[in-house]
């Protein structure tokens, strides 16, 4: 009697569990959520394309029964990490010019490859290339900044991931236009293309103040507002930007925007460098989100971002790795972590400069917030879309863990990412691709690099 009863209470209790795809559980889960939760022995229930429920396994495995399971006992989920600042397609030109300033690598090595290199195709491998390397490294949002941006987005939904994909606007002919007038012409096109996707946001991405009329950056804007979609812009990068514009019409670069209505809309503005506490407070009252690059903003020796004081004035800050051309060699989200950290230490002096558990905030909450998707992505709340990894604490750098922030900033490697689920769906599992044939993305690397180089040498 007793074993039928034990039996009957078990099924009864099955039946009354909620259907759901799958139950993911882990050691640990760092929700970053509000309440800064991180819960043990904890699971993440996902529905379709998002999460139902953050709980202990316990809980989860009583309140819901899943077609799918993922058990990884010895590691911990976290979100998905969010890049908010690069240019995937140039992943094919990854060390083309190093050691090099910012405007040296751009018109002596940067825009002639360009021009003798990007064609549709050249921009479909590198960003094949790119989404294999953050999907491996934990990164499930990234954000964009190139030409031929509808290839950009096409691969990025074939990959699985999630992309904010700017349609670059610059004031002299580039591979996909001739003028700024048809790159907006491109822009709107590529928008209307991508409204309303479930993985794709489409932006307008005028380059930079310096490489665009101030007629273009209006239209840029006025383009973004009619459609509600983002517009991106490098801004303030190094201190000659800054310099020549002030010798030029005594502003800076955040103030030329401002005075022409440009920063009236959803922005995000990467590296702001060399921003004053006045450019600041704008960057605030205009709900700017920033993207820190700590890695592209050393090697081009650009400057170092004050962090700290965008943080203090409530400014959005997430993190960014740049492209992977030379001012930054690679896409990974854990070292930006690392580097953001110790760079405000060092530079400030005060060791508790930007802790660990805000730098894990920078690359999930907050760069959700620095591109408007905070209610979406981010975190690992009920309702929102299921991005997430899971990061195995099984290796020897990994033991022993006190703090999980410590260990995701300080201690654990882009390679020590073992799951990835984007929209619900699995597509990084046990560090292997579902989405993209990994053997033929680095064959295809290896044969531009021999046509790159070759075009180099004439």
């Amino acid at each position: 009697m007793h074993r039928f009863l034990t039996s009957f209470l078990a099924f009864a209790l099955l039946a009354a569990a909620e259907p759901v795809d799958t139950i993911v559980s882990a050691r640990y889960v760092v929700t970053m959520d509000a309440q800064h939760r991180v819960i043990e022995n904890g699971a993440v229930a996902i529905r379709g394309e998002r999460i139902v429920e953050a709980g202990t396994r316990a809980d989860i495995d009583r309140k819901y029964q899943a077609k799918n399971r993922i058990d990884e006992p010895a590691s911990l989920i976290a979100p998905g990490l969010i890049n908010t600042h690069t240019h995937a397609p140039m992943s094919l030109f990854r060390g083309i010019a190093d050691d090099l300033r910012l405007q040296d690598w751009l018109t002596k090595f940067i825009f002639p490859a360009e021009a003798k290199n990007v064609t549709g195709e050249f921009v479909r491998w590198g960003t094949r290339l790119a989404c294999l390397e953050m999907l491996l490294s934990g990164t499930t949002t990234y954000v964009d900044m190139y030409y031929f941006e509808e290839i950009v987005a096409e691969e990025t939904k074939a990959a699985g991931m999630r992309g904010v994909l700017g349609q670059t606007v610059i004031g002299f002919p580039v591979p996909d236009a001739k003028t700024p007038a048809d790159e907006l012409k491109r822009t709107e096109l590529f928008i209307r293309r991508f409204q309303n996707d479930p993985l794709i946001v489409p932006a307008v991405a005028p380059h930079a103040v310096y490489t665009n009329s101030d007629e273009t950056l209006k239209a840029a804007r006025e383009l973004a507002n009619r459609y509600k979609v983002p517009f991106v812009i490098h801004l303030s990068e190094t201190k000659k930007e800054n310099d020549d514009l002030m010798a030029k019409r005594q502003m800076t670069p955040t103030q030329l925007l401002e005075s022409i209505g440009a920063l009236n809309g959803r922005t995000i503005a990467a590296h702001g460098v060399w921003v004053s506490d006045a450019n600041i407070a704008i960057l605030k009252r205009r709900n700017v989100g920033v993207a820190h690059c700590p890695s592209s903003n050393m090697k081009l020796a650009s400057g170092v971002a004050p962090l700290m004081k965008y943080l203090r004035a409530g400014v959005a800050v997430g993190l960014g790795t740049d492209g992977v051309a030379g001012s930054n060699n690679d896409v990974d989200l854990f070292e930006e972590m690392d580097l953001a950290a110790k760079l405000q230490k060092v530079t400030t002096g005060d060791p508790e400069a930007l802790n660990a558990r805000q730098a894990v905030e920078m690359a999930t909450i907050q760069g959700a917030r620095a591109i408007g998707m905070e209610h979406e992505i981010g975190s690992l709340e009920a309702g929102k879309r299921a991005d997430l990894i899971t990061v195995s604490l099984g290796e020897p750098h990994a033991v022993p863990l006190y703090n999980v922030y410590s260990a995701l900033v300080y201690a654990l490697k882009s390679s020590d990412v073992r799951h990835v689920i984007i929209n619900g769906k699995l597509v990084l599992r046990n560090r292997k691709s579902a989405t993209i044939d990994s053997a033929a993305v680095l064959a295809k690397a290896a044969e531009y690099q021999r046509k790159i180089q070759a075009s180099l040498s004439h």
